[in-house]
């Protein structure tokens, strides 16, 4: 499960944790989005979705440093320091009222 600490609320009640070719591969290929995370210091792209994303990027501290819903055939970087990455369904961040500064636990 992944929760909002700040908000008291739930973000996902399922996810998966995606490694090697499957961070590669992502949401690519799936009829709706969901709940994944994965590491990554590079960005991510929506290329070859059909659906927008909510994205999360947390910092060591599980702070929130991005919290933002990115459209099809868009790319987002960040400072490479952060490395955990959570997309989520699109709309999830406005359900859950998850922000930048919020504290989300896995």
């Amino acid at each position: 499960m992944i929760v909002n600490n700040t908000k008291k609320t739930i973000i996902a009640k399922d996810f998966s944790v995606l490694n090697g070719l499957g961070k590669l591969k992502g949401l690519m290929g799936k009829k709706r989005a969901e709940a994944v995370l994965f590491k990554t210091r590079f960005g991510i792209h929506t290329f070859f979705l059909k659906f927008p994303i909510d994205i999360l990027v947390l910092n060591k501290k599980h702070e929130a440093i991005l919290a933002k819903t990115i459209k099809r055939n868009r790319m987002v970087f960040w400072n490479i320091k952060f490395d955990t990455v959570i997309e989520l369904p699109s709309g999830t961040l406005k359900r859950s009222r998850t922000e930048k500064g919020d504290i989300i636990s896995l």
